[in-house]
């Protein structure tokens, strides 16, 4: 009878752990929440100065002190991301995370984004 109760519990427990992790992660926000649909890629984006944009990829650089700038890449290319007027940050953000930000194209000789939310 506690060799039954024993199996029980085991497997309940199985079943629990199995169950709980097959539930999609929740994503983080940092500044505003970045709209759902993707409106540019990274060689699109000199073609898009002063517009508001959102992209995904994944962060393959960041700034090594504050954290107020990373390097976004897509299938397209790399740009430069500011997160300094946005008010945040990204120094607690794994390099390689995959992400989508909003922003607003700015121009250069190579156009960057300043950001104005990020989800991962």
């Amino acid at each position: 009878m506690l060799h039954s109760f024993y199996a029980r519990i085991t497997s309940s427990s199985i079943l629990l752990l199995s169950l709980t992790g097959c539930q999609p992660q929740a994503s983080t926000v940092l500044g505003k929440i970045p709209a759902q649909q993707v409106s540019a890629t990274v060689r699109e984006l000199p073609a898009k100065t002063g517009a508001t944009v959102t992209m995904q990829g994944e962060m393959v650089e960041k700034c090594p002190v504050a954290g107020c700038w990373f390097m976004l890449r897509d299938k397209t290319g790399i740009v430069r991301v500011d997160t300094k007027a946005a008010g945040f940050v990204v120094s607690e953000v794994p390099i390689h995370t995959q992400m989508t930000v909003s922003g607003t194209v700015t121009p250069g000789t190579e156009a960057s984004l300043k950001a104005t939310g990020i989800r991962y």
